[in-house]
C-alpha cells in the first residue's frame, strides 16, 4: 500500500485553509469549457471482441501520456518552493518507495516519481505486453488501479494548485475534457476507490453530470465534498 492516513497541523503549500479558498475550477464559466462535446460514457465501454486487459492497457497508457502532457504545461509553476508538498484540498500525499519507505517530497518530486514509475511499467513487456502471444500478468488489474490512483493525484493537484495558470494558458478546456474521460473510464472498470476520489467529488459532480451520470462516491459526511466541516485539518496519504 502506498498511502496512509494521518493528521498534520501543517498547511499544505502554505496556502490558506481550503475552506477559505475559492475554487475557481468550480466556476460555471470554467466548468463549461471542453474541447469536444463527445459522450465519453460511450467511448469508455469495452468494445465487443476486445480483450479486457488489452483495453485497460491501451487506455491506461494513453491517459498516462495525456496527463503527463497536461502537467508539463504548468510544470514551470509547480516548483519545490511553490508546492512544498503534494497537496490537494485538505489532503497531503506522500510517496512510498519499492521498500515501502515513506518519502517526504515536494509536489514536483512526487509527480516525477509517479511519471517515472508509470513509464517503467508501461514499457515493461512483462507487465504491458505488446508482442503477439505474450500474456498479461495475474496482477495486471491491481497495477492498473495503482497507476490510476497516482494519475488521479496529479490531475487533482493541477486543479487545486495550478488551475490559475491553466486558465491563463487557456488550457482549462483540455483539462476538463481529460478529467471527464479519465474519471468515466475509471468508474466504468472500478479502477478508483470512491474514497480516494471523494476529495474532488464537487468537481466530478459538475463535470460529469451530463457525461454519463457519475455520482459521488462519498460517504455522505462531507469529507472531500468541499463542505466547511471537511476542511478543518490536513490528512496525510
Amino acid at each position: 500500500m502506498d498511502w496512509l492516513m494521518g493528521k498534520s497541523k501543517a498547511k499544505p503549500n502554505g496556502k490558506k485553509p481550503a475552506a477559505e479558498e475559492r475554487k475557481a475550477y468550480l466556476e460555471p464559466e470554467h466548468t463549461k469549457a471542453r474541447i469536444t462535446d463527445f459522450q465519453f460514457k460511450e467511448l469508455v465501454v469495452l468494445p465487443r471482441e476486445i480483450d479486457l486487459n488489452e483495453w485497460l492497457a491501451s487506455n491506461t497508457t494513453t491517459f498516462f501520456h495525456h496527463i503527463n502532457l497536461q502537467y508539463s504545461t504548468i510544470s514551470e509553476f509547480c516548483t519545490g518552493e511553490a508546492c512544498q508538498t503534494m497537496a490537494v484540498c485538505n489532503t497531503q500525499y506522500y510517496w512510498y518507495d519499492e521498500r515501502g519507505k515513506k518519502v517526504k517530497c515536494t509536489a514536483p518530486q512526487y509527480v516525477d516519481f509517479v511519471m517515472s514509475s508509470v513509464q517503467k511499467l508501461v514499457t515493461d513487456e512483462d507487465v504491458f505486453p505488446t508482442k503477439y502471444g505474450r500474456e498479461f500478468p495475474s496482477s495486471f488489474e491491481s497495477l492498473v488501479r495503482k497507476i490510476c490512483r497516482h494519475l488521479f493525484h496529479v490531475l487533482a493537484h493541477i486543479y487545486w494548485a495550478h488551475f490559475k495558470e491553466t486558465l491563463a494558458l487557456e488550457l482549462h478546456g483540455h483539462l476538463n475534457t481529460l478529467y471527464v474521460h479519465f474519471i468515466l473510464f475509471a468508474r466504468e472498470f472500478n479502477l478508483l476507490d470512491p474514497k480516494e476520489t471523494a476529495i474532488m467529488d464537487d468537481l466530478t459532480e459538475v463535470l460529469c453530470s451530463g457525461a454519463g451520470g457519475v455520482h459521488s462516491g462519498g460517504s455522505g459526511d462531507g469529507a472531500g465534498s468541499g463542505g466547511p466541516g471537511a476542511q478543518n485539518h490536513v490528512k496525510e496519504r
